[in-house]
């Protein structure tokens, strides 16, 4: 039985990796420790229904916040994942076999956490022959059932070795958002997205926009992975050529030595220039400081985004 707890069994792949140095993080982007009796009850609610959060497999810096607010998001189809990305701290192997209550405990979850708007996502399911595309569908069918008022946000895999059919059942469910994270430059992909293809996570997001143009569109890269910035802008005119609505940029965060190692903390000043860039480009929405992460805030985004089509449509 492996121990996801131990770094060489949770990252198996990454265990022969020489050490990344991890330089201490700057003023910007510490955080308080997760505390609260909001954050209790949350934790709670998600063990009492044996859910997983990408908040706590992925180690993300905001979980304090979110969770103490009765944000969390949800992390279906097991916590072992097919891929190997560099940068990703959930855990790599062989998953389990798809749980078919998972869907109902989600709903149940939403509705008692009583969310007005929830993010959904997965790990990569390579073993299953839709991307566990119909497993997702599922679950968004089930949130809609019992918390008919909260608006649903997905956060897929890229479906890579599955039929077209895959992504066609997800938007066929209707979520209000589909988000898939491009997650860095294309340059990168080879050492920080090796089992990914950047121009197929491209044409995903465009594909789902044209199937149906009701739903948002979303995506989001990490910066200080050794980027520049003119790819950074480079992906931010791709992402706009295939009509994507919403962008995130955050600062990348090295979970372990054995990890792609941080290249550089981007100063906000930084961050605030990607951002007017990306308004100047035309998307709907845009998020880019060093602790924005694609389910932070999530539900407030929402709102501005549903505003700023309406607003664009007069």
């Amino acid at each position: 039985m492996r121990d996801l707890k131990i770094p060489d069994q949770r990252h198996p792949e990454k265990a022969h990796r020489p050490d990344n140095a991890q330089p201490k993080k700057p003023s910007w982007i510490r955080v308080k420790a997760p505390t609260g009796a909001g954050y209790k009850e949350t934790r709670n609610i998600l063990r009492k229904n044996k859910l997983v959060t990408v908040c706590e497999e992925a180690s993300c810096p905001n979980v304090g916040e979110c969770w103490n607010q009765g944000h969390a998001t949800m992390m279906i189809m097991g916590d072992i994942c097919t891929r190997g990305c560099t940068f990703c701290n959930i855990a790599t192997g062989k998953p389990d076999a798809l749980d078919a209550f998972e869907p109902g405990r989600v709903a149940h979850a939403v509705e008692t956490l009583g969310l007005n708007h929830v993010v959904i996502t997965s790990v990569d399911r390579d073993d299953l022959a839709d991307g566990g595309a119909e497993h997702i569908a599922q679950t968004i069918r089930a949130v809609r059932h019992r918390a008919p008022e909260t608006t649903i946000e997905v956060l897929t895999p890229d479906f890579l070795k599955c039929p077209v059919s895959a992504v066609e059942a997800v938007v066929e469910a209707r979520p209000d958002v589909f988000n898939h994270n491009l997650e860095t430059v294309p340059g990168l992909y080879p050492t920080v997205r090796p089992g990914a293809r950047y121009f197929h996570s491209l044409r995903l997001l465009q594909h789902v926009k044209e199937m149906d143009p009701t739903i948002f569109t979303k995506s989001g890269i990490m910066v200080g992975l050794g980027e520049d910035k003119q790819s950074v802008q480079q992906v931010m005119d791709d992402m706009r050529a295939a009509d994507v609505d919403f962008l995130t940029i955050g600062q990348y965060l090295q979970p372990t030595p054995k990890h792609h190692g941080v290249a550089r903390f981007v100063e906000p000043e930084e961050f605030a220039a990607y951002e007017k860039a990306a308004w100047g480009k035309g998307f709907l929405m845009v998020s880019a400081t060093p602790l924005t992460r694609s389910s932070y805030h999530a539900g407030d985004d929402f709102a501005r985004l549903r505003d700023a089509r309406a607003a664009k449509l007069g």
